[in-house]
């Protein structure tokens, strides 16, 4: 039978009139800045799908958390990174999101992310209440952590306007800021240890914010996916005790219509290379396949569920 299937420009696989595919298979990914992990980890993931599958050709671009999941309702994007509660988030079209998506499915976790708080160990901050005034670095627009620290200064009655400055760039141009004192505090959602900030702590004396149980509550009741979760004392240099941080989890998504082959090549690129992706976050080393089809509250793409069910966990 003739067949086209036709995706956007931004993921696109053609298939000829005489239903044979084409030589190319054209998949836009959308990762995160440079500086975070999602953009390594997104070059990772290419490699592995064209060595397996010397057909495709996957664009690999910089993202956000919010706009990618944005992009793949669109159709623009393929395959893309995206935290838990900003997907969850999306399906009821809450803040920030502008309308409910309608065409997102999970593929499956990658790893924890964490909220982090970074001060300057001089800046004077040790509370959200000691924000007042400071000077803030943090991601742009359309990025989870930008809205994220919108929603902690409100824990304190606080906007952006409450603050000295507030510059959205890039994790490696945040960083930079910090290390010439140019800003007190920096946010970020991240895995950890965040290469940015370990450039940081390695020139500079910091302080993590710790979230209290309070704090927490606040972003709990308004996204359950939220978790609080311990940053261990030497997570990074210098950095010598043990603080709370707010937790969601990095995944993967791509319109629910996607190409089930494509997902599946996927899959398999993250599940049965656990080695190439521990070198570039830690908190790869040990992820089974069980884990990566846990239940976030967003619908599984029918060829995640079947991928799944091949790999033996039960309940797809």
């Amino acid at each position: 039978m003739f067949k086209t299937i036709r995706q956007t420009a931004a993921a696109t696989i053609l298939f000829t009139a005489t239903g044979m595919a084409a030589q190319a298979q054209d998949i836009v990914m959308a990762t995160g800045q440079q500086g975070g992990s999602w953009y390594p980890v997104g070059g990772a993931i290419k490699a592995i799908m064209e060595r397996e599958n010397p057909d495709m050709d996957i664009t690999v671009m910089p993202g956000a958390g919010v706009s990618n999941v944005v992009g793949v309702d669109a159709g623009r994007f393929g395959i893309a990174f995206a935290n838990s509660i900003s997907t969850v988030d999306s399906m009821s079209g809450k803040e920030p999101f502008r309308k409910a998506t309608t065409n997102v499915c999970n593929l499956g976790i990658l790893y924890p992310q964490y909220f982090q708080i970074v001060a300057l160990a001089d800046s004077g901050i040790e509370t959200v209440a000691d924000m007042k005034g400071k000077r803030l670095t943090t991601q742009q627009l359309g990025n989870t952590g930008e809205f994220l620290t919108r929603e902690l200064l409100s824990t304190a009655g606080m906007t952006f306007d409450d603050l000295s400055s507030v510059a959205n760039t890039s994790y490696s141009d945040s960083a930079s800021q910090m290390k010439d004192g140019q800003a007190d505090f920096f946010t970020l959602g991240s895995s950890l240890p965040t290469g940015s900030v370990m450039d940081l702590a390695s020139s500079r004396k910091i302080r993590l914010i710790d979230v209290d149980e309070e704090t927490f509550k606040y972003f709990k009741d308004k996204n359950a996916a939220f978790q609080r979760r311990e940053v261990k004392a030497g997570a990074y240099p210098g950095f010598d005790e043990t603080v709370h941080a707010i937790s969601y989890d990095t995944h993967l998504v791509a319109p629910c219509d996607f190409d089930g082959e494509i997902v599946k090549s996927a899959l398999a690129a993250i599940a049965d290379n656990n080695d190439s992706f521990a070198a570039i976050s830690k908190s790869m080393a040990n992820l089974t396949v069980e884990e990566m089809a846990t239940d976030i509250g967003v619908p599984f793409h029918p060829a995640a569920k079947e991928f799944y069910a091949e790999r033996g966990v039960s309940g797809m």
